[in-house]
């Protein structure tokens, strides 16, 4: 038999320890899925020009509404409400974007796992 190597895995270590580290993986696994579904089902709202724009999208990514004060739109300006929803719908998409770092970061411990 090779040095190191036995009958019950690499370097000694039992079958227990592996079983163990296996459960923790699924358990991290399953941990993982249900703050996905949950930051999924959230919604995060931004607003911009002082309120005269709002968005909300979804913890997918996804741009839910668009509301916009009618003060806010001026016939000869269009491109300043251009500019607000633009500004507006990122600043959502960022907190989004925050808000899932965060939570993937507790989860793991910061470790930094590609997803």
């Amino acid at each position: 038999m090779a040095k190191g190597f036995n009958s019950r895995g690499f370097g000694g270590m039992g079958g227990g320890m592996n079983m163990n580290m296996m459960k923790q993986v699924q358990k991290m696994q399953q941990d993982m899925m249900k703050m996905q579904q949950e930051l999924e089902s959230k919604t995060y709202t931004a607003a911009a020009g002082g309120g005269a724009v709002s968005a909300t999208v979804t913890g997918k990514r996804v741009v839910e509404s668009v509301t916009i004060d009618p003060d806010a739109v001026d016939p000869e300006d269009v491109e300043m409400l251009q500019d607000m929803i633009v500004a507006a719908v990122n600043e959502a998409l960022r907190a989004a974007e925050n808000d899932s770092a965060s939570t993937m970061q507790q989860l793991t411990g910061g470790l930094n796992l590609p997803f």
